[in-house]
């Protein structure tokens, strides 16, 4: 759980659901600060969302966990479909804003807390670039594993990630190169969120290729399929 005076992206959640104007600033470890689409897309309606979140949702099934839920954009559609879900963040804001939008089930925890207490799962949904909440390789395959110990037969994961290779920026590229040197892989970034004068903390975020993310299942227990 995020303490509170560290929870940036949940501030501007929460400034957004009050009708703030609210940006979401990404900080990288190397100095590089970016904004994103951000809070407006974590409250996205299912007519807003892009082709292939509209294609992956079709392949849900049973009890679902939606993994860093956010503004609960996910959760809430499947709800209204009657699907047994529970919509999980580490940010206490997003969780408080998930259950004011109408999210019956929900649970402050990190990808890491996951475990058997929560009951078996029949999908892990980690939709909007969420694979990268694994954070590093080495994390990565110790969490599939244990999900896949923790969850019913024929589980799935519907996960999404942005191949880091698809880039012509300059300074994307020297971390790449950077990352590479210090013996991780090239999408292995160490950012944080800040939210006007909150400043969370750092983590690790990983984005992967279709060959990384199938070299990662590997041994897992989890194999890739190609919808």
């Amino acid at each position: 759980m995020i303490k509170p005076e560290k929870d940036a992206f949940g501030q501007e959640i929460w400034a957004h659901y009050n009708g703030e104007r609210s940006v979401e600033i990404v900080e990288v470890e190397t100095g590089y600060i970016d904004a994103s689409s951000g809070p407006p897309a974590y409250f996205s309606e299912y007519k807003d969302w892009p082709k292939h979140w509209k294609r992956a949702i079709k392949f849900v099934k049973g009890r679902t966990i939606d993994i860093g839920a956010g503004a609960g954009r996910v959760s809430l559609y499947l709800q209204d479909k009657e699907y047994n879900i529970l919509a999980i963040d580490n940010s206490p804001l997003a969780i408080k804003v998930c259950k004011l939008r109408g999210v019956k089930k929900t649970k402050v925890i990190s990808i890491t807390e996951i475990n058997s207490k929560l009951g078996k799962f029949d999908t892990i949904l980690m939709l909007g670039n969420n694979f990268g909440l694994f954070g590093n390789y080495k994390r990565a395959k110790w969490l599939l594993k244990r999900f896949h110990s923790i969850t019913n037969p024929d589980v799935r994961i519907i996960a999404e990630s942005n191949d880091p290779y698809n880039t012509t920026n300059r300074d994307h590229l020297e971390y790449h190169k950077l990352n590479r040197k210090r013996g991780k892989m090239s999408g292995q970034i160490k950012i944080r969120i800040r939210h006007k004068k909150t400043i969370g903390n750092w983590f690790e975020y990983l984005l992967v290729s279709k060959k990384e993310m199938a070299d990662i299942l590997r041994g897992t227990g989890w194999k890739t399929s190609q919808y």
